[in-house]
Protein backbone atom coordinates (compact mmCIF):
# COMPACT_ATOMS: atom_id res chain seq x y z
CA UNK A 1 0.00 0.00 0.00
CA UNK A 2 1.36 3.21 -0.91
CA UNK A 3 0.62 7.25 0.41
CA UNK A 4 0.40 9.81 -1.78
CA UNK A 5 -0.16 13.48 -1.39
CA UNK A 6 -2.70 14.91 -4.42
CA UNK A 7 -1.93 18.91 -5.16
CA UNK A 8 -4.66 21.24 -6.43
CA UNK A 9 -5.26 24.84 -6.17
CA UNK A 10 -9.07 24.50 -6.68
CA UNK A 11 -10.03 22.45 -3.82
CA UNK A 12 -13.11 20.54 -5.79
CA UNK A 13 -10.34 19.30 -7.82
CA UNK A 14 -8.32 17.88 -4.90
CA UNK A 15 -11.92 16.17 -3.20
CA UNK A 16 -12.65 14.52 -6.68
CA UNK A 17 -9.09 12.98 -6.91
CA UNK A 18 -9.30 11.86 -3.13
CA UNK A 19 -12.42 10.24 -3.38
CA UNK A 20 -11.21 7.97 -6.59
CA UNK A 21 -8.40 6.85 -5.08
CA UNK A 22 -9.96 6.36 -1.98
CA UNK A 23 -12.20 3.76 -3.67
CA UNK A 24 -7.84 2.04 -4.19
CA UNK A 25 -7.33 -0.92 -1.73
CA UNK A 26 -3.58 -0.16 -2.56
CA UNK A 27 -4.06 3.50 -1.32
CA UNK A 28 -2.94 3.81 2.54
CA UNK A 29 -2.67 7.43 3.33
CA UNK A 30 -4.03 10.33 1.37
CA UNK A 31 -2.59 14.17 2.04
CA UNK A 32 -4.51 16.81 0.40
CA UNK A 33 -2.63 20.15 -0.19
CA UNK A 34 -3.48 23.44 -2.36
CA UNK A 35 0.02 24.58 -3.07
CA UNK A 36 3.07 23.69 -4.22
CA UNK A 37 4.67 24.87 -0.53
CA UNK A 38 2.14 22.52 1.14
CA UNK A 39 3.20 19.89 -0.89
CA UNK A 40 7.12 20.35 0.25
CA UNK A 41 6.32 21.05 3.50
CA UNK A 42 4.39 17.64 3.77
CA UNK A 43 7.20 15.70 2.11
CA UNK A 44 9.52 17.02 4.92
CA UNK A 45 6.52 15.48 7.82
CA UNK A 46 5.17 12.47 6.02
CA UNK A 47 6.10 9.21 3.89
CA UNK A 48 4.85 9.51 0.79
CA UNK A 49 5.22 7.18 -2.02
CA UNK A 50 3.74 9.25 -4.98
CA UNK A 51 2.76 12.61 -5.74
CA UNK A 52 -0.63 13.65 -7.81
CA UNK A 53 0.34 17.22 -9.21
CA UNK A 54 -1.62 19.70 -10.89
CA UNK A 55 0.66 21.72 -13.62
CA UNK A 56 -0.57 24.84 -13.25
CA UNK A 57 -0.44 26.16 -9.65
CA UNK A 58 0.33 29.73 -8.48
CA UNK A 59 3.62 30.27 -7.07
CA UNK A 60 5.36 27.08 -7.05
CA UNK A 61 3.88 25.14 -9.70
CA UNK A 62 4.01 21.31 -10.36
CA UNK A 63 6.77 20.88 -12.62
CA UNK A 64 8.36 23.33 -9.71
CA UNK A 65 7.95 20.56 -7.72
CA UNK A 66 8.63 17.51 -9.32
CA UNK A 67 12.26 19.85 -10.52
CA UNK A 68 12.83 20.41 -6.75
CA UNK A 69 12.96 16.89 -5.57
CA UNK A 70 14.50 15.30 -8.82
CA UNK A 71 17.84 15.05 -6.44
CA UNK A 72 16.50 13.22 -3.72
CA UNK A 73 18.21 9.59 -3.10
CA UNK A 74 14.28 8.52 -3.50
CA UNK A 75 12.02 10.95 -4.56
CA UNK A 76 8.23 9.75 -4.63
CA UNK A 77 7.20 8.98 -7.75
CA UNK A 78 4.99 12.01 -9.75
CA UNK A 79 2.19 11.76 -11.62
CA UNK A 80 0.83 15.25 -13.46
CA UNK A 81 -2.52 16.01 -13.06
CA UNK A 82 -3.73 18.39 -15.38
CA UNK A 83 -6.28 20.18 -18.33
CA UNK A 84 -3.23 20.57 -20.56
CA UNK A 85 -1.90 17.96 -22.66
CA UNK A 86 0.90 20.37 -24.32
CA UNK A 87 3.23 19.50 -21.64
CA UNK A 88 3.81 16.09 -21.76
CA UNK A 89 7.06 16.55 -23.29
CA UNK A 90 8.04 18.52 -20.35
CA UNK A 91 6.63 16.13 -17.97
CA UNK A 92 8.62 13.11 -19.23
CA UNK A 93 11.72 14.70 -19.37
CA UNK A 94 10.71 14.99 -15.57
CA UNK A 95 10.59 11.67 -15.02
CA UNK A 96 6.99 11.60 -14.60
CA UNK A 97 5.07 8.32 -13.79
CA UNK A 98 2.19 9.31 -15.55
CA UNK A 99 -0.29 12.26 -16.91
CA UNK A 100 -3.08 12.07 -16.60
CA UNK A 101 -5.88 14.58 -18.17
CA UNK A 102 -8.70 16.13 -16.19
CA UNK A 103 -11.74 14.92 -16.48
CA UNK A 104 -9.48 12.08 -14.92
CA UNK A 105 -11.29 8.34 -15.60
CA UNK A 106 -11.53 5.63 -12.90
CA UNK A 107 -10.04 3.10 -15.16
CA UNK A 108 -6.54 5.50 -16.47
CA UNK A 109 -6.28 6.37 -12.75
CA UNK A 110 -5.52 2.77 -11.51
CA UNK A 111 -3.30 2.53 -14.02
CA UNK A 112 -1.22 4.96 -12.35
CA UNK A 113 -1.43 3.12 -9.21
CA UNK A 114 -0.34 0.23 -10.49
CA UNK A 115 2.81 2.04 -11.96
CA UNK A 116 3.45 3.57 -8.19
CA UNK A 117 3.08 0.36 -6.72
CA UNK A 118 5.64 -1.05 -8.90
CA UNK A 119 8.10 1.47 -8.17
CA UNK A 120 7.49 1.16 -4.95
CA UNK A 121 7.75 -2.38 -4.57
CA UNK A 122 11.18 -1.71 -6.59
CA UNK A 123 10.34 -3.91 -9.11
CA UNK A 124 9.51 -1.61 -12.23
CA UNK A 125 12.48 0.49 -14.02
CA UNK A 126 12.14 4.15 -15.56
CA UNK A 127 9.58 3.82 -18.25
CA UNK A 128 10.65 3.79 -21.65
CA UNK A 129 9.49 6.93 -23.20
CA UNK A 130 9.04 7.30 -26.95
CA UNK A 131 8.98 10.60 -29.16
CA UNK A 132 6.24 10.71 -31.44
CA UNK A 133 4.94 13.68 -33.82
CA UNK A 134 0.86 14.12 -34.10
CA UNK A 135 -0.18 17.31 -36.08
CA UNK A 136 3.43 18.81 -36.06
CA UNK A 137 3.91 18.85 -32.46
CA UNK A 138 6.06 16.87 -30.82
CA UNK A 139 5.07 14.56 -27.75
CA UNK A 140 5.91 11.63 -25.33
CA UNK A 141 4.22 8.81 -24.53
CA UNK A 142 5.43 5.25 -22.45
CA UNK A 143 5.83 2.50 -24.58
CA UNK A 144 3.77 0.65 -21.85
CA UNK A 145 0.42 2.44 -22.96
CA UNK A 146 1.23 0.87 -26.25
CA UNK A 147 -1.41 -2.07 -26.74
CA UNK A 148 -0.98 -2.84 -30.17
CA UNK A 149 1.21 -1.76 -33.89
CA UNK A 150 0.28 -1.46 -37.44
CA UNK A 151 2.34 -1.45 -40.15
CA UNK A 152 2.40 1.48 -42.60
CA UNK A 153 5.22 0.95 -45.22
CA UNK A 154 8.63 2.11 -43.72
CA UNK A 155 6.32 3.47 -40.47
CA UNK A 156 4.62 2.25 -37.90
CA UNK A 157 1.38 3.21 -35.85
CA UNK A 158 1.26 2.89 -32.11
CA UNK A 159 -2.01 2.52 -31.19
CA UNK A 160 -2.86 3.59 -27.84
CA UNK A 161 -5.86 3.45 -25.15
CA UNK A 162 -7.10 6.28 -26.73
CA UNK A 163 -5.10 7.60 -29.79
CA UNK A 164 -2.48 6.62 -32.35
CA UNK A 165 0.96 7.80 -33.46
CA UNK A 166 2.82 7.50 -36.39
CA UNK A 167 6.07 6.91 -36.11
CA UNK A 168 8.90 6.90 -38.47
CA UNK A 169 10.57 3.02 -37.57
CA UNK A 170 9.84 -0.23 -39.82
CA UNK A 171 7.31 -2.69 -38.04
CA UNK A 172 10.20 -5.13 -38.15
CA UNK A 173 12.77 -2.94 -36.16
CA UNK A 174 10.35 -2.32 -33.52
CA UNK A 175 9.68 -6.35 -33.67
CA UNK A 176 13.19 -6.95 -32.53
CA UNK A 177 13.95 -3.86 -29.90
CA UNK A 178 10.34 -4.55 -28.31
CA UNK A 179 10.60 -8.35 -28.18
CA UNK A 180 11.56 -8.64 -24.55
CA UNK A 181 9.34 -6.21 -23.68
CA UNK A 182 6.59 -8.40 -24.57
CA UNK A 183 5.95 -7.18 -28.14
CA UNK A 184 5.14 -10.57 -29.96
CA UNK A 185 4.58 -10.19 -33.86
CA UNK A 186 1.29 -11.91 -34.58
CA UNK A 187 1.11 -11.18 -38.61
CA UNK A 188 2.78 -9.10 -40.93
CA UNK A 189 0.96 -6.41 -40.15
CA UNK A 190 0.90 -6.29 -36.60
CA UNK A 191 2.96 -6.67 -33.34
CA UNK A 192 0.91 -6.94 -30.16
CA UNK A 193 2.03 -6.18 -26.18
CA UNK A 194 0.91 -9.93 -24.81
CA UNK A 195 -0.43 -8.31 -21.24
CA UNK A 196 -3.11 -6.02 -23.19
CA UNK A 197 -4.41 -9.36 -24.92
CA UNK A 198 -7.74 -9.39 -23.61
CA UNK A 199 -9.52 -12.80 -25.88
CA UNK A 200 -7.79 -15.20 -27.71
CA UNK A 201 -9.78 -17.07 -30.71
CA UNK A 202 -7.07 -19.75 -32.61
CA UNK A 203 -9.69 -22.46 -33.90
CA UNK A 204 -10.61 -22.88 -37.04
CA UNK A 205 -11.81 -20.60 -39.33
CA UNK A 206 -10.19 -16.92 -38.66
CA UNK A 207 -8.06 -16.61 -35.75
CA UNK A 208 -7.40 -13.54 -33.79
CA UNK A 209 -6.95 -11.55 -30.58
CA UNK A 210 -8.56 -8.69 -28.98
CA UNK A 211 -7.11 -5.64 -27.26
CA UNK A 212 -8.90 -3.56 -26.34
CA UNK A 213 -11.66 -2.90 -28.25
CA UNK A 214 -9.32 -3.99 -32.00
CA UNK A 215 -9.56 -7.72 -32.81
CA UNK A 216 -6.37 -8.65 -35.06
CA UNK A 217 -5.76 -11.17 -37.24
CA UNK A 218 -3.33 -14.60 -36.39
CA UNK A 219 -1.63 -15.31 -39.68
CA UNK A 220 -0.64 -18.73 -40.18
CA UNK A 221 2.74 -18.11 -40.13
CA UNK A 222 3.00 -16.56 -36.86
CA UNK A 223 0.43 -19.01 -34.92
CA UNK A 224 2.89 -21.77 -33.55
CA UNK A 225 4.54 -18.55 -32.00
CA UNK A 226 1.06 -16.84 -30.19
CA UNK A 227 0.70 -20.58 -29.04
CA UNK A 228 3.92 -20.99 -27.53
CA UNK A 229 3.64 -17.67 -26.09
CA UNK A 230 -0.07 -18.20 -24.78
CA UNK A 231 1.10 -21.66 -23.24
CA UNK A 232 4.20 -20.05 -21.36
CA UNK A 233 1.90 -17.08 -19.89
CA UNK A 234 -1.23 -19.45 -18.98
CA UNK A 235 -3.33 -17.67 -21.37
CA UNK A 236 -5.62 -20.21 -22.99
CA UNK A 237 -7.57 -19.40 -26.16
CA UNK A 238 -10.85 -18.35 -25.80
CA UNK A 239 -10.12 -16.59 -22.47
Amino acid sequence: MVNVVIADDELPAVEELAYLLSQDSRIRTIHRASSGAEVLATLEQADVDALFLDIHMPAVSGLDIARSIAARERPPAVVFVTADEDRALEAFDLRAVDYLLKPVRRERLSESVRRICELAEGSAAAPEVITVDQGGISRRIRRDEVRYVQAQGDYARLHTAGASYLIRIPLNDLERQWADAGFLRIHRSYLVAMDQVRLVRLGAGRPSVTVGDAELPVSRRHLPGVREQLEATRLRPGQ
